[in-house]
């Protein structure tokens, strides 16, 4: 599993995007990643849901998202 947490990039105006599909490239088949962020990324769902992933968003409370992405084995 990888995980990329997204907040403190965002908290400092940075774009996550490149770092998250970094992740995506290197993740072996059946794995997953976590994408921890301060707001559900929606887009982001549609960018990997359109590449193959199923994800699993989780409200884990104080505006804060984890995502759970699955690569098909």
């Amino acid at each position: 599993m990888a995980i990329v947490d997204a907040r403190p990039l965002i908290a400092a105006g940075e774009e996550p995007f490149e770092t998250i599909m970094s992740a995506v490239a290197s993740l072996p088949a059946g794995e997953d990643l976590v994408v921890l962020a301060p707001f559900e990324p929606v887009p982001l769902e549609g960018v990997l849901s359109s590449q193959g992933f199923t994800y699993e968003p989780e409200d884990i409370g104080g505006g804060d998202w984890r995502v759970t992405f699955r690569r098909p084995a």
